[in-house]
């Protein structure tokens, strides 16, 4: 839900974090050769390393090296070719998203992972259809990214899956009032967008409550809210003013007249809902813990091995990886590559995924969570709904 939030510009770093050699030609293309030769399988992992989305990079990329151990049984090979990773830092930027993908490119690599951002996400995922390279985007939630080309696939969720989520919360939505709380910007509009199209789409009525960003005093809005009586309140929120925003919704007694949904951000934020952070029904991508799969076992004990924590997005670099030793297997043809992972059924730290072969859509569970814990919350699962359960219909490809 935080998908319009980029960073700031730094300057962009590659940096290999797998350096292992294999025996086949030093001649070959770095992103090709003869795969009986054991030519190293190159693999470029454009992310936000730093800038806003620094937090959420890093659960990726945590999640990718252990994924990758996973799926390749501790050997970081496929075949007898050596995966190699190189990190390029986008810091959020599109810009030089762009650059470091056409670096990577230029110099013969087939596979391209990442994409933090989702306006990152939509840039790489063009140039990727223009050199016929094969893209398996990170948690950028856009929806725009489903059907977004043949050489294109996701390993997160997208907006639909989580507003589908999130309407679970009230059950059927049908004739029922929703309104969606959120700043008055890009983002937020971009959410109440979405909303519509999917709620409003099933038959419920939406409208909006916007917040001006220079906001100090949040109590007209919460008032606002409080005397709107909807059945649902959809909050989409991100910022340094989301307590203060939280505090406000509690002091207008919004909890008492209405359900109040909003998305389970990152582990280090969950204190910022004080003490109404128990009276949220959030929805939830994944959270440390929710799925009890064995893929997510084996993701934490490689994470936390390795120094990490499971939060978030570590799963999306984890299935991603899963994604990317999959698809090569079918060698260094990118069209091969493509059709290897359409129609993929396999085991993820979440549960059961499949890529859907239409639009690339990663049909996968989503949770219902709460909060418990007072000032040191913890989340706990309310509820694991079926991927069937929040399929996003499917998109034309473009």
């Amino acid at each position: 839900m935080r998908q319009a939030r980029l960073a700031a510009g730094l300057a962009m770093s590659a940096v290999l974090f797998t350096t292992t050699t294999a025996c086949g030609s030093p001649q070959k293309a770095a992103g090709g050769g003869d795969a009986a030769t054991g030519t190293p399988i190159k693999v470029g992992l454009v992310y936000s390393k730093s800038g806003a989305l620094a937090s959420y990079g890093k659960e990726y990329s945590d999640g990718f090296k252990a994924g990758l151990d996973y799926a390749t049984k501790g050997t970081n090979k496929v075949g007898k070719r050596a995966v190699e990773v190189t990190e390029v830092d986008d810091a959020g930027d599109p810009s030089k998203a762009v650059a470091g993908a056409k670096d990577l490119i230029g110099k013969g690599y087939k596979i391209l992972a990442g994409s933090t951002a989702s306006g990152v996400a939509v840039q790489v995922a063009a140039l990727a259809e223009q050199n016929k390279v094969l893209n398996v985007s990170g948690p950028a939630a856009t929806d725009a990214i489903t059907g977004a080309g043949h050489y294109t696939f996701r390993s997160g969720r997208q907006t639909w899956q989580d507003i589908r989520t999130a309407a679970a919360a009230v059950g059927d939505v049908k004739g029922k009032k929703v309104t969606v709380f959120a700043q008055d910007s890009a983002f937020g509009q971009a959410n109440v967008t979405a909303v519509k199209a999917v709620l409003g789409g099933a038959g419920a009525t939406v409208d909006q409550i916007l917040v001006p960003a220079s906001t100090a005093d949040f109590t007209p809005f919460a008032t606002k809210a409080h005397d709107a009586k909807p059945d649902l309140l959809f909050v989409a929120w991100a910022g340094a003013t989301a307590q203060a925003m939280w505090t406000a919704l509690g002091q207008q007694s919004v909890f008492d007249v209405t359900t109040v949904v909003t998305g389970l951000d990152i582990s280090a934020t969950w204190s910022a809902y004080g003490p109404v952070g128990g009276k949220i029904s959030f929805l939830s991508h994944y959270f440390a813990g929710a799925a009890g799969t064995d893929a997510e076992k084996a993701m934490t004990e490689r994470v936390t091995k390795a120094g990490g924590t499971v939060d978030l997005f570590t799963g999306d670099g984890f299935t991603a990886a899963q994604m990317i030793v999959h698809a090569a297997q079918a060698g260094d043809d990118s069209d091969a590559m493509v059709k290897s992972l359409e129609g993929w059924r396999f085991d993820g730290v979440k549960g059961p995924l499949t890529v859907r072969t239409e639009d690339h859509a990663l049909l996968q569970p989503m949770f219902q969570a709460r909060l418990i814990g007072g000032a040191t919350p913890k989340a706990e699962l309310v509820k694991k709904l079926d991927p069937d359960a929040v399929a996003p219909p499917v998109a034309a490809k473009k």
